[in-house]
């Protein structure tokens, strides 16, 4: 059976740890640490040190804006992070909303 969820809707948020305070996690898909997929509300004065993962990591920028190495990524921007790339440092000063997908997929480059 599908699971659905409304992307734009207030439920099944929860406090992101690990995060900035005041960040938002929703959990869309977890597949038993295989990878996952969920959306990141950041809030404003949002920031985060570099940091890398085990898995290939994407960003879809669905509202808002982040900051990341000199570069600004509004809505409609897409980035892809390699297994063990390190990336980062991030930050927000309004605030942004971010689909999240970890995979362990190979990233061709």
């Amino acid at each position: 059976m599908k699971r659905i969820k409304n992307l734009y809707d207030e439920l099944n948020w929860e406090t992101a740890t690990g995060y900035s305070k005041g960040t938002k996690r929703k959990v869309l898909r977890d597949d038993d640490n295989k990878g996952q997929t969920i959306l990141l509300k950041l809030p404003e004065g949002f920031n985060m040190a570099p940091h890398s993962h085990i898995t290939a990591e994407q960003h879809f920028v669905l509202e808002g804006e982040y900051q990341s190495g000199g570069e600004s990524y509004p809505a409609g921007s897409y980035q892809i992070f390699s297994s063990g790339e390190e990336h980062g440092p991030f930050e927000s000063k309004k605030g942004a909303l971010i689909l999240v997908v970890w995979d362990p997929l190979q990233v061709v480059q």
